[in-house]
């Protein structure tokens, strides 16, 4: 285990009271929390903006920039390389937090070139946006690979993991495959929770945080019934949890319905989300 998963038993109690705190927090409103707040950087699905991006993106990334994200997240390249991109993200002061890669790319000898392309754009969060398991089963078997690349991606300081949508919170026999998969994914597998898409699911994005503590490195933010501030999501309690037990290290903001209009949208909720941090 790398030093970034090592923990003494003193952080282990930690985690622990933490978590504690949490759920007294929640139950009190108050914001005992604060006190240690830690600045978790905000970045953008670039997703959120396939309709326009095309056609200008530096122009889109610089836009971003000024609202005030600080990286962003790809969900596929342009028909670009990865020292075009990577250049595009410097010139405009963004990071990388994250990529939308295909299980497909994770795999075999694919996954070698998975690697090398995003240490050039500097990331180290390769994240599988979709896969259908079909089974208990087979949902056990994509835990197995996940958890084998995982332990192959330490040695590149690489993480990897698996993005929430919908369908991984619908019944499958007596279980779902969201927990089917993470049951049996090990710790080292991350859970990349999508706010909106869980909540739009009937399940509750704060209890899936509290039953799989410390892995949430990057969460997508969503919101449900409008934009994020804008809707009926637990925020406050959402937050406290990245601030401890998940171990949050990006939010991402997958705003995704603003069509033309997607750069719009993103002002707003990058607007509303940093309100609610404050």
């Amino acid at each position: 285990m790398d030093e970034r998963h090592r923990i003494s038993r003193r952080e282990a109690l930690k985690l622990g009271a933490a978590g504690a705190l949490g759920t007294a927090a929640l139950a009190t409103g108050t914001t005992a929390w604060a006190a240690e707040k830690k600045e978790i950087p905000i970045g953008v699905q670039l997703y959120c903006v396939r309709q326009t991006i095309d056609k200008d993106i530096p122009g889109h990334l610089k836009a971003l920039k000024e609202m005030g994200y600080d990286g962003v997240d790809f969900a596929g390249y342009y028909g670009k390389k990865a020292a075009e991109l990577r250049k595009m993200l410097d010139d405009a002061g963004l990071k990388c937090c994250g990529t939308h890669t295909g299980l497909n790319t994770l795999q075999g000898d694919q996954l070698k070139a998975t690697v090398e392309f995003n240490k050039i754009l500097g990331n180290r969060y390769l994240i599988c946006p979709g896969m259908d398991g079909k089974t208990v089963q087979g949902w056990k078997d994509l835990a197995k690979l996940f958890a084998e690349n995982a332990e192959k991606l330490k040695a590149d300081g690489m993480l990897t993991g698996y993005h929430a949508h919908g369908g991984d919170f619908k019944k499958l026999e007596d279980t779902t495959p969201w927990d089917v998969f993470f049951s049996n994914a090990g710790p080292d597998v991350l859970m990349q929770m999508d706010t909106g898409n869980c909540a739009g699911a009937g399940a509750d994005p704060v209890a899936y945080l509290k039953k799989y503590p410390g892995r949430t490195q990057t969460i997508h933010l969503k919101g449900q019934g409008g934009v994020i501030g804008e809707d009926k999501l637990p925020w406050k309690e959402i937050f406290e949890l990245c601030q401890t037990i998940a171990k949050t290290e990006w939010y991402i903001v997958e705003e995704e319905g603003g069509g033309q209009k997607a750069l719009e949208v993103l002002k707003r909720a990058v607007d509303n989300l940093k309100k609610l941090l404050a």
